[in-house]
């Protein structure tokens, strides 16, 4: 029970296929408590659906993270009703559907604007405006993908929003080690999620993955939210900075 007594505030959850979903799974599993955050009115009912079996029963609550006052309003609910957090989870990410099925090199300047702002600088905010309810010895996560690194045909601009979201993790990790907080990212193997679905050939990314990886298969939701929990906890407490790949071994090979 490595998160026993630990409060963590997970956004956004989507449906049940949410990596977001598999680490307040974990999360539980591990004794700790959550706080469930969703994006808009769309997805209310069906994540309420979801928590109704967690004990104990969490926070859940709206946040558009394309509004600093509506993260700032979420940020309110959580102290007034919950008080301090020990840790942040930033599963969130979006680029118009265009941006995926289009060449990177016709990206339209609003749909890159989109992309870097609802899966980078959201993670930038967030990190900003709860940092003042984080517990000392607290740890922040947010989600990658090995496109940040390596052309990943279809990924397009997201491929771009997360080099720069990898890239915040590390300035993030220098500016809140003063605070006892530590920043780091997890980047998954391909998951079938509602985000990775909107991506061309993805039947084909995770047959290949099952192909290269050294250990020859996909991985589980489970995995990265167990990882989470890793970097959640106090077994983590030098790491900060970092980006944790869950992805079977496939970016150590060559080809």
């Amino acid at each position: 029970m490595i998160l026993k007594g630990k409060r963590i505030a997970i956004f956004n959850v989507a449906n049940k296929k949410s990596i977001a979903w598999a680490i307040a799974q974990s999360v539980v599993r591990y004794g700790g408590e959550v706080i469930i955050g969703y994006q808009n009115e769309r997805f209310k009912e069906n994540v309420e659906e979801l928590v109704k079996d967690l004990s104990p029963k969490p926070l859940v609550l709206e946040c558009d993270v394309s509004s600093d006052e509506r993260i700032e309003e979420a940020k309110r609910i959580i102290e007034r009703e919950t008080g301090k957090i020990d840790g942040l989870v930033h599963s969130i990410a979006f680029a118009p559907t265009e941006a995926l099925k289009s060449p990177f090199i016709e990206t339209n300047r609003e749909a890159f604007r989109i992309a870097l702002e609802v899966s980078v600088y959201s993670f930038v905010a967030m990190s900003r405006i709860f940092k003042d309810i984080i517990n000392p010895g607290g740890s922040i996560i947010t989600l990658t993908y090995y496109g940040s690194e390596k052309v990943i045909p279809n990924y397009n601009v997201m491929g771009v929003a997360k080099s720069a979201l990898e890239s915040s993790v590390r300035y993030l990790a220098y500016d809140l080690g003063k605070d006892n907080i530590r920043v780091n990212a997890i980047s998954p193997g391909p998951l079938s999620t509602l985000a990775a679905r909107g991506i061309s050939g993805f039947v084909d990314m995770l047959q290949l993955h099952r192909e290269r990886s050294p250990l020859k298969r996909n991985i589980e939701h489970r995995e990265v939210g167990d990882t989470a929990v890793f970097l959640l906890s106090s077994l983590s407490s030098g790491i900060t900075g970092e980006t944790i790949y869950v992805d079977a071994g496939y970016n150590i090979m060559g080809m």
